[in-house]
């Protein structure tokens, strides 16, 4: 299910730079989505700041000056930080939390969704099927700043994301907690409609350019494809996912009516 990813530039309100505002922002209890640094920076100041990040298990990493300079021509002292309005979720909490008031569980677990576009629209999607989380890397994603959230439509303050370190512990963690993983992707044989989505449920969607990784598919319970009657082979992936969770809608729908 591939696309072309599409950047966005972050609003002001997105963005704080230097050492001491970007401290200041952690302390505060600011939701920093991640943090990049300037190749070869080095200073007493940045070392304390990036040792709060690893303590309060903050993303950050090494750019080189021209990308830093591409996000802002202030003094940014060779060190941005963006903002989320997101609170983030614990994977273990809503697992948890979904078996306690006895629901079907439904989680989208996205590896390297990058384009902010179709990340608030896959948000969108699953808000509206009742997906009670989704799942994302803390590198290599869409930034959740404004232009995520105005494309979910408000979604994205309201279904919960986890960010986790290891998508691939993550999703061991899912199947031993009893929820069969769903991979789509396009190179597949098995039809969507052959899954049983009565099952508690992780669905994988993969990256616009390249799909879901090896080690991913492997440990995948079942891989499925969207059929294709036209001479173009793939989805948008936003369009893709929206296609499977509404499958898992219909199967489910139709079971308790």
């Amino acid at each position: 299910m591939q696309s072309h990813s599409q950047s966005s530039s972050p609003s002001e309100k997105d963005v704080v730079f230097g050492i001491h505002p970007i401290q200041e922002a952690i302390l505060a209890d600011k939701e920093i989505e991640r943090v990049l640094v300037q190749k070869g920076l080095r200073n007493p100041a940045l070392s304390e700041l990036l040792k709060l990040c690893a303590d309060r298990h903050i993303p950050f990493a090494y750019v080189p000056p021209e990308k830093l300079n591409r996000i802002t021509r202030k003094a940014h002292q060779g060190v941005i930080a963006f903002i989320t309005s997101v609170s983030y979720a614990s994977l273990d909490h809503i697992v948890t939390q979904t078996f306690q008031e006895g629901k079907n569980s439904l989680i989208v677990l996205l590896d390297r969704i990058t384009d902010v576009r179709n990340f608030g629209a896959i948000v969108r999607s699953a808000e509206c099927a009742g997906v009670q989380g989704i799942v994302i890397p803390d590198k290599g994603g869409a930034r959740l700043g404004g232009d995520a959230h105005k494309t979910s439509a408000g979604a994205l303050s309201r279904v919960p994301i986890c960010r986790e370190a290891n998508l691939f512990n993550a999703l061991k963690y899912l199947k031993n907690s009893g929820l069969q993983v769903v991979a789509c992707t396009e190179k597949a044989v098995q039809p969507i409609y052959e899954v049983d989505f009565n099952l508690p449920t992780v669905v994988v969607m993969g990256s616009e350019e390249d799909g879901i990784q090896k080690e991913y598919l492997k440990i995948a319970d079942t891989i499925v494809k969207i059929p294709m009657m036209g001479n173009i082979s793939s989805l948008n992936v936003s369009v893709a996912t929206g296609v499977i969770l509404f499958e898992a809608v219909r199967q489910r729908t139709t079971v308790n009516s």
